[in-house]
């Protein structure tokens, strides 16, 4: 930045103009020659001296400065200013050759730091705005690259700074939990002593480990690619409070979504097995696989739909709906226990979560760290986490002062739940037991409740934890308090409990303790080889396919649903029918 620079109306330098270093002079020169569309050649650049000319000095114009460092006042000063430009462009440009990827960076640096995934169109789109000028793909990318390490660090030297920052992190915080993987590192056949190559990280913050128990025991794990120079696969571990707020659990880095890079679930002694823990299936990867398989995307609704089913007699009904149209579709979906993807028959377990749709809905809390160096990675996590945990602390502590007694989610279930109940009929068969059978009017639908044994035929009761609309009409009817059979998940206290373990700040590195463990680098079969901008890695499914292909619009009418050459508004004979 200039230093004790003097107000200048129009923008123009002035002898005795001061600066506190030569790269200053130099950018203050590049940004001054960008704006007015002009150009300058270099006659004199030594380490006290700063002498250039316009590129048409001696034809038409006697653009000169002279900027030279001043030791008695640890400055650089101008010395000598020939005044403005009084050359034109003969062409006009879409670049300035003074607009380099370096002048980009410095430029884009504010829009990096804060999103560290930002487009590359984007980049371009703010060099635009601010100079001006429309700047090739390439020179934004490097540009970005060249933010991307001046902000975070180089990708190799994150790899060493790794270690020391959860080795300091624990440090604060001894409850959390750190462990990597290592390979050797050898330089040829020779095995390098006291360097690691970096294989695999899992770690999980102290107050990420004490909000769980507070949390649905319901854990969703998927993954994300590395985006940067290294490639790599960031697997995130989620859970969900009374609120319906995500919960981060733990992270992991690894090579890749492999079946080895998995393998810690064999590996933890049954801890991740029955009866301790039990496995679901996504249902829109079951839906995925199905349309694969067979190509039906008619039956596409009615597969979901099947997952959905709460109770025995809507499974049975929409399972047979499937087999009519055929034996095939039945037998494939027999091959996949009905416990991991049906709701009537998961015990519960799932607590009504269909999806691994949790995950997704963490990468606005983690936009853009896929695209950072690795150390830069897990201070996102670190800091990012901090911030939702604060602000997520805050939000129950309001609800709480105000008299709420659940949380915001669960209100609203049970006040609709309640207005329904107003016309179901109730028969008490064990009062001491609460046994009663319902039916819904005017349809005549009969469910039997068990309210102490919290089930109810309909589904809604032991999936959702908190009384359905049956549940509403029999604590009505025999006057008992309904607010019982709600479960302590969704009571704004429980979620307070959730985001009550603070993180702890990591103040000055200087105080650190000091490390003596082995130091740590990247693994060189993960480096990207291509020297442009990664390509995608991540495999498209059925999903993905919907999802990127959008309905056909017409340019001549603007409709969906057809092509401008089936366009019924086209004249001439060509035109066909629209297709439907």
């Amino acid at each position: 930045m200039y230093a004790s620079l003097p107000v200048v109306a129009d923008g123009e330098f002035t002898v005795g103009m001061e600066f506190n270093s030569r790269e200053t002079v130099i950018k203050a020169i590049k940004d001054y020659t960008i704006r007015r569309g002009v150009d300058y050649q270099v006659y004199e650049l030594e380490p006290t001296t700063f002498y250039a000319k316009c590129t048409k000095y001696g034809n038409g114009c006697d653009w000169l400065i002279r900027v030279t460092k001043m030791q008695k006042k640890y400055s650089w000063e101008i010395r000598r200013y020939n005044g403005s430009h009084t050359c034109t462009r003969s062409t006009i440009s879409q670049d300035h050759s003074k607009l380099d990827s370096k002048t980009v960076a410095e430029a884009i640096k504010p829009l990096v730091e804060v999103d560290a995934s930002i487009k590359v169109k984007s980049v371009i789109a703010e060099v635009q705005s601010k100079f001006n000028y429309t700047i090739s793909y390439r020179k934004a990318w490097l540009a970005k690259q060249q933010a991307m390490e001046s902000i975070f660090g180089g990708w190799e030297a994150s790899y060493e700074a790794l270690p020391i920052w959860f080795e300091a992190m624990c440090h604060k915080e001894p409850s959390a939990v750190v462990h990597f993987e290592i390979m050797p590192a050898y330089q040829g056949d020779d095995l390098v002593p006291d360097i690691c190559v970096m294989h695999r990280i899992f770690w999980s913050y102290y107050p990420c480990i004490r909000a769980f128990r507070h949390c649905k025991p319901v854990v969703q794990v998927d993954g994300t690619h590395l985006y940067g120079k290294y490639k790599g696969f960031l697997l995130v571990a989620v859970s969900q409070d009374g609120n319906n707020n995500i919960v981060p659990i733990a992270f992991a880095i690894v090579e890749g979504e492999t079946s080895d890079a998995w393998s810690a679930i064999d590996r933890s002694n049954g801890a991740w097995s029955p009866p301790r823990a039990f496995h679901m299936f996504c249902i829109q990867h079951i839906e995925s696989n199905f349309l694969r398989k067979f190509k039906a995307p008619y039956l596409q609704k009615l597969i979901i739909n099947i997952g959905y089913s709460r109770t025995i007699r809507e499974y049975r009904m929409r399972y047979e709906r499937l087999k009519e149209q055929g034996e095939a579709y039945t037998n494939w979906l027999d091959r996949i226990p009905r416990e991991q993807y049906a709701l009537a028959f998961d015990g519960g377990y799932r607590w009504g979560h269909m999806t691994t749709n949790l995950v997704k809905c963490i990468n606005s809390v983690l936009k853009g760290a896929s695209n950072l160096p690795v150390t830069a990675l897990v201070k996102a996590t670190f800091y990012r986490l901090n911030e939702l945990f604060t602000r997520k602390r805050a939000e129950a502590e309001t609800r709480i002062n105000v008299g709420l007694v659940f949380s915001e989610m669960v209100t609203s279930k049970l006040h609709t739940n309640q207005r329904a109940s107003g016309n179901i009929q109730v028969s008490c068969f064990d009062r001491e037991n609460e046994i009663f059978e319902v039916r819904e009017m005017p349809s005549g639908v009969e469910y039997a409740v068990g309210i102490r044994h919290h089930r109810c035929d309909c589904g809604e009761f032991q999936v959702d934890r908190i009384p359905c609309r049956h549940v509403f009409a029999c604590s009505a009817n025999q006057r008992l308090d309904w607010q019982v059979y709600v479960h302590d998940l969704y009571k704004m206290d429980q979620v307070r409990k959730t985001y009550r373990t603070r993180f702890r700040p990591m103040k000055n590195p200087t105080r650190w303790p000091a490390y003596h463990g082995p130091r740590f680098v990247e693994n060189p079969f993960l480096r990207r080889v291509a020297k442009c901008r990664p390509k995608m890695t991540r495999f498209l499914n059925e999903m993905d396919t919907r999802m990127l292909c959008r309905p056909r619009r017409c340019k001549q009418c603007s409709a969906e649903g057809h092509s401008h050459s089936r366009c019924r508004q086209r004249g001439g004979p060509s035109a066909g029918p629209a297709e439907e």
